[in-house]
């Protein structure tokens, strides 16, 4: 018979056999990173020089406006041409870059099951992606709330300052021409169903780009957390200001489009280029990310904003 001590050295520990152990493992789980529907439903242009130019009628008097007019006129056929702006806008797209280091070692030994490599990749990737959304509705140039012009803003009707159904027809009223989507926290959709459900008018659902989502006036409410809430993407406190967007998209119809730049010499994507940069004396190995996006609105009417959205509404119902 083996003794106490003897007992001890034969006997496999629990620490030691869960090392041993080929245990299920997982992908990393990064849980900063959202769906980022809006770069789903928004139609995106490919440009090949990088800029993109916004050529618009300049307002004013031409024989378009004396055809159109209610006025009577004399069997006069009205002659001249329509003017252009002189200097239209032009949208040069934006560099989002990111550099990942990898040491080759840790490449060669623990890439089993998962290719760190690519993991890594992946996840820089999926990064880049969160910047370009919020880019496309907070940058300072191109950026959707900062273009959307001073007649196709409103505010709420409500004193609380919560998002009504009488608020989301008011800027249907304004994207009348073919809207596609509403753009929302979830914390403003949250915060609309809630009075819907105070008003006995719950909105249907449909599924549209791999999602759920809310319907109002049968168009969809597409949500995102970099329409920020005072600020920020994910508000600790009840209460809060945000914005609601509504969106035409598309070119043909003069809506809102993204813009990327196509053809790019290693191309991982939609106006994406990943190239490796080779493997210093170190052994590290070194890859650059690049992205390049940018927005246009194409007419004023395109876009609407609901500003100055109270997310904090509460109601004891019966």
């Amino acid at each position: 018979m083996a003794t106490k001590d003897e007992e001890k050295i034969i006997a496999l520990g629990a620490n030691a056999a869960y090392n041993l152990a080929d245990i299920n493992k997982t992908k990393p789980q990064y849980a900063a990173l959202t769906p980022k529907y809006l770069t789903k439903v928004l139609e995106f242009k490919g440009l090949d020089s990088g800029i993109y130019r916004v050529n618009k009628v300049k307002e004013g008097d031409t024989p378009l406006d004396v055809l159109c007019s209610s006025e009577k006129k004399s069997n006069i056929i009205p002659q001249g041409f329509v003017e252009y702006e002189e200097k239209p806008r032009e949208y040069r797209l934006a560099n989002i870059s990111t550099i990942i280091n990898i040491h080759t070692p840790i490449e060669d030994v623990y890439s089993s099951p998962f290719d760190q490599a690519k993991e890594q990749l992946e996840l820089a990737i999926e990064s880049l992606r969160e910047r370009q959304e919020s880019q496309l509705i907070n940058n300072d140039d191109y950026g959707l709330l900062k273009n959307i012009a001073d007649k196709q803003r409103i505010q709420p009707v409500s004193a609380s300052g919560a998002p009504t159904p009488d608020d989301l027809d008011e800027l249907i009223s304004k994207v009348w021409k073919d809207p596609s989507f509403f753009l929302a926290h979830p914390r403003a959709i949250a915060a609309f169903e809630r009075e819907c459900t105070k008003r006995g008018v719950p909105p249907v659902t449909a599924n549209i780009a791999g999602g759920t989502f809310i319907l109002w006036r049968g168009i969809p409410i597409i949500p995102t957390n970099k329409l920020l809430v005072d600020g920020v993407k994910e508000p600790k406190g009840k209460g809060g200001k945000t914005n609601i967007l509504l969106v035409r998209t598309g070119e043909a119809k003069r809506g809102v489009i993204g813009l990327y730049q196509r053809n790019l010499k290693n191309e991982q994507g939609r106006g994406l280029a990943v190239r490796f940069r080779g493997i210093d004396d170190k052994g590290v190995a070194s890859y650059l990310l690049s992205l390049y996006c940018s927005a246009a609105i194409l007419a004023d009417d395109a876009i609407a904003v609901l500003e100055d959205v109270e997310v904090g509404e509460y109601y004891d119902y019966e």
